[in-house]
């Protein structure tokens, strides 16, 4: 009954009304005043003239969706009018999240098989073992917040950060909330925090939205936690490796003791994520780091030389390559060869992406 009504509701409003009653909604919701035909006139993109707006709202006031409080005065929005605003804006949001989620899996897996390809290519091609990381988001941004409501007890926080990452939070509420209530919560978190790093997001701002959110700041504090916690990326890194057998192929790393301890660390792959970081955190100018014998961060590679070389997908995505042999290893095949591969990944990825966006600019003009 409720998807019949929206329906009927939506086929009842032609663009341009449609335009005027978001425009009256936001005012209002930002205003807490009454929205006049010259407020929207400077408010949209439609450049109509108040009489013609003036007709447009009278049409609204017919239809439901708007009212005026006395005489003489502007008009604020119905209940049906932050239902359509609501149900509009959540559908495009649950759209938007839906296709991010297939296009990811897609890339996730593509991602998966490519990185464990160049281990492989890497390892076959040095006779060292070698070790790839999935890129990370480094220094992100938010994207935006989707709020829904779950049920009276819990709300959904949806938090969509650059390199399209989705994190989803559930936040316990002590109140139910109204539609209006969360659609300012919605509007409120999104006009300050789009396009904010974690960096930007300081003692100052968390203030002024917890003041601006009035009794609902404790929900405010812990979307604002969830926030954070998605722009850190503080997931584990996700690693492939592969050569791990050729380190017995040199002598002096042949010990049981030290070879025994150097495959452990291959098998285990969480020390390796702390290779991973000094890489991503070094330099940015190469990308490429040399650690030899006790530079090395990790115990069990003081014998070795690692290599390591940080390659950029672009929105923040950044991963790691490194190779481990021992400290006669031939560093300028070993540095050429990361290099070459460095390069290859990002050369990659750039065609994929710039194909990718063409078929989706195709896909939009098609659905308009």
């Amino acid at each position: 009954m409720a998807k019949q009504e929206k329906k009927e509701n939506t086929g009842e409003l032609d663009g341009r009304k449609t335009k005027i009653l978001h425009a009256i909604i936001r005012n209002y919701l930002e205003s807490g005043e009454p929205v006049g035909s010259r407020t929207i006139s400077k408010y949209t993109d439609l450049n109509l003239s108040s009489a013609t707006i003036r007709n447009e709202m009278s049409d609204l006031e017919e239809l439901g969706y708007i009212v005026q409080p006395h005489t003489s005065a502007g008009r604020i929005p119905t209940d049906k009018a932050y239902r359509l605003y609501v149900d509009t804006m959540m559908e495009e949001k649950d759209r938007e999240i839906s296709d991010l989620k297939g296009m990811l899996t897609q890339a996730e897996e593509k991602m998966d098989q490519m990185l464990k390809n160049v281990a492989k290519v890497l390892a076959v091609n040095t006779n060292y073992a070698t070790m790839v990381t999935a890129p990370a988001i480094r220094g992100n941004k938010l994207k935006f917040i989707q709020l829904s409501k779950v049920d009276d007890t819990q709300i959904l926080a949806t938090i969509v950060v650059e390199g399209n990452v989705i994190r989803n939070n559930m936040i316990a509420i002590e109140d139910p909330l109204s539609d209006e209530t969360m659609l300012k919560l919605n509007i409120l978190l999104n006009t300050h925090l789009t396009g904010m790093s974690l960096d930007d997001i300081n003692l100052g701002m968390i203030t002024l939205l917890k003041e601006q959110s009035g009794i609902h700041s404790k929900i405010v504090g812990e979307i604002l936690d969830a926030v954070a916690q998605a722009i850190r990326g503080d997931e584990d890194l996700e690693v492939y490796t592969s050569g791990t057998t050729n380190i017995l192929k040199y002598p002096e790393l042949a010990d049981n003791q030290k070879a025994g301890a150097l495959i452990s660390t291959f098998e285990e792959k969480q020390a390796l994520a702390r290779i991973a970081s000094e890489s991503l955190e070094g330099n940015e100018n190469t990308g490429i780091q040399v650690y030899i014998g006790d530079e090395a961060p990790i115990e069990s590679m003081k014998d070795c030389s690692v290599v390591t070389a940080t390659y950029e997908l672009g929105e923040g995505m950044r991963g790691s390559i490194a190779i481990v042999g021992p400290k006669r290893m031939d560093y300028d095949k070993v540095v050429g060869t990361l290099k070459t591969m460095k390069d290859e990944l990002e050369t990659m990825y750039k065609k994929k992406k710039k194909s990718g966006k063409s078929g989706s600019s195709k896909d939009k003009k098609d659905d308009i």
